[in-house]
């Protein structure tokens, strides 16, 4: 069927679907079926088959009662296998739960209580995703159709509305129109820098040349974070449109999605769409019944953090080495291939089809003057409530770890508001903030005074079991291991910054260790050649900004006040607690315990190699660790 009429796959689509009695939605993101969501689904196709019901997998001709749907990432991770039947939400869903879901809430419409979601903070359940505060305090602008949608089926996004922002950017406007229509809307790159979209669609446009290219920059490396694998899987076609909108703003008539090799559902799932939209005629030559052309190759990236760095990716992609180099010329002007070139990255690019939907005003009533629209994070750590979460600009970050995460945890894993220590924003190349800063709207220029960066959307809470020192050193380790070695400042000084934070962290570090790393810190920030170098240092000096008194307590007086540090450890054993049972001193390997039967034991700290063993042997609480 030819894509200039969408309006007839929409309405044969939704003729179809409204013989649907009943439909069963199971989440098929990766946090999902690494939890057996598929074995679930599976279990609902044996169960169903064997009670004669009419089950489709995929809306077409003759489908009738029951629609058995996969849907992508639903953003509640820690609760998966996560399953929709009708509204009724249900968290936690094993393949061995079908047969009373089918026999009660598929075909009685009864709820099946105890797989309701149970709010840890005061025991109430909740029947539908609307009513969880998780979900409730969220905007959920990008990912509304990443849990609803089939990701596999691109009719299914044509009745949501999908691709009419594409044939309408297509057939209707002029590249100058869609590069003044996103100036409008305000939309900054989510990829990390906040570079406004609309300017560089319309520096590239005004290039010369009569090849130019668009590349989506799906190479998402930094630990922790999941936000554009996520949208990948669950509607991948919402970057294939945004590309072929940007295609048209530029002049380019073929583009590239950089996709790592580490997500193979994301890969599976955007050839798919790259695929289905070929087919009907939204890629290839002649799309949507008009003259132009614009077609998608895809790549899978070798899994190199720097290749996240445009200039980078751009050589790995012309088949070299995956290097940054200097800019200027920037890709707007000389990029792959030497064409010029637009890069964005899969947040944003997703989000174009849905601005053109909304209009450009009404996408600015989200967020703030200088940050319109919202934006997704990974959303991880010491909280109650882990997941994709999508928030305005603008919002706290105490009603996003409050509020939609549930609180902070405590030690033992249970909600305590008092535990909370830091969140680390940006990932390995932003910063750690203080309770000072929960109350600090999130935006691209707050965070960046604050010492932290937007960065693609990592969020990680810690509460106070966490060592500062000890972040700072493990994403420096993520960082020296990642550099590409190009520039020395990058190569060399990561690598000294991260001998320093060891020494630091094992007790071997002077008065001059800190003021050398700090200073070390300044100068790789401003003089190394990419971006990623020159973030790099940002978790040391953020946290040597608002936790200097941590640093000076390891240094000067060999003590980890968060007890993390192993070399720092002091095993004690409280003699109030001790009853002599000589558990400890049995297990202890190397005879670092000493005391007699029914009387209190002591740790001898010369002989200790602090391996934990006694306190994991001690029944009665009576050995505490501490720095």
């Amino acid at each position: 069927m030819p894509a200039n009429n969408l309006k007839e796959i929409k309405d044969n689509y939704d003729k179809q679907y409204a013989n649907i009695t009943k439909k069963i939605i199971i989440c098929a993101g990766t946090g999902c079926v690494s939890s057996g969501s598929m074995k679930v689904f599976e279990a609902f196709k044996t169960e169903l088959a064997k009670r004669n019901l009419n089950v489709c997998l995929k809306i077409s001709e003759g489908c009738r009662e029951i629609y058995l749907s996969k849907s992508g990432c639903q953003g509640f991770c820690q609760q998966g296998p996560l399953l929709s039947i009708g509204d009724t939400f249900y968290t936690k869903v094993k393949d061995t739960d079908v047969v009373e879901l089918i026999e009660k809430s598929v075909l009685k419409d009864e709820v099946v209580e105890r797989l309701l979601y149970k709010n840890p903070a005061d025991g109430k359940q909740y029947k539908t995703t609307a009513e969880i505060p998780f979900y409730k305090k969220q905007t959920r602008f990008l990912l509304q159709d990443c849990g609803r949608i089939n990701p596999e089926d691109i009719n299914e996004y044509i009745s949501n509305g999908g691709y009419e922002s594409a044939r309408k950017a297509i057939a209707e406007m002029s590249d100058a129109e869609i590069c003044n229509f996103m100036l409008d809307a305000g939309l900054k790159g989510r990829g990390g820098a906040g570079f406004p979209t609309g300017k560089k669609w319309d520096l590239t446009r005004q290039s010369k040349g009569h090849k130019k290219y668009v590349i989506c920059n799906a190479d998402e490396g930094d630990p922790g974070a999941f936000m554009d694998r996520s949208i990948m899987e669950g509607n991948p076609h919402s970057v294939v449109e945004g590309m072929i909108i940007a295609a048209k703003a530029i002049g380019a008539d073929e583009g590239y999605i950089y996709v790592r090799m580490e997500y193979p559902l994301a890969v599976t799932r955007i050839k798919t769409a790259v695929r289905e939209a070929r087919e009907i005629g939204i890629l290839g030559k002649g799309i949507f019944g008009t003259k132009y052309n614009f077609d998608i190759n895809i790549m899978e990236g070798a899994g190199a953090f720097v290749c996240g760095e445009e200039t980078a990716l751009i050589a790995s992609v012309e088949g070299a080495r995956g290097m940054p180099r200097p800019k200027p010329p920037f890709p707007a002007v000389s990029g792959l291939f030497g064409k010029p070139t637009v890069i964005n990255n899969v947040e944003t690019l997703a989000n174009i089809g849905k601005i053109m939907a909304v209009g450009a005003q009404e996408f600015r009533k989200m967020g703030t003057k200088n940050a319109p629209g919202t934006k997704t994070f990974a959303l991880t750590g010491h909280v109650a409530n882990t997941g994709l979460v999508e928030v305005p600009f603008g919002t706290t970050l105490r009603e996003i770890v409050n509020e939609i995460a549930g609180g902070t945890t405590g030690e033992d894993g249970s909600p305590d508001q008092e535990a909370f220590k830091a969140v680390q924003i940006g990932g390995p190349s932003g910063g750690c903030l203080t309770k000072e800063h929960l109350d600090m709207p999130i935006e691209y220029d707050t965070l960046k005074a604050a010492g932290a960066m937007v960065g693609s959307g990592g969020l990680v809470v810690m509460n106070k079991t966490t060592c500062m020192p000890s972040i700072a050193k493990f994403f420096m380790g993520f960082t020296q291991n990642e550099s590409c070695g190009k520039c020395v400042s990058c190569r060399e000084g990561t690598k000294q910054m991260l001998s320093m934070l060891t020494d630091i962290t094992e007790g071997k570090a002077d008065d001059k260790t800190m003021h050398t790393l700090e200073d070390l810190a300044n100068v790789v920030k401003v003089s190394s050649l990419c971006g990623l170098g020159k973030s790099a240092p940002q978790p040391v000096l953020s946290t040597l900004r608002y936790f200097r008194n941590e640093y000076n307590e390891h240094i000067q007086n060999k003590n980890c006040p968060a007890g993390a540090c192993k070399a720092l450890a002091k095993y004690t054993i409280d003699p109030a607690k001790c009853v002599g049972c000589t558990a400890c001193k049995r297990a202890c390997p190397v005879g670092a315990i000493t005391g007699e039967v029914k009387k209190p034991h002591a740790v001898d700290k010369a002989k200790c190699i602090k391996c934990g063993a006694c306190m994991k042997a001690c029944k009665f609480n009576a050995i505490s660790v501490g720095g």
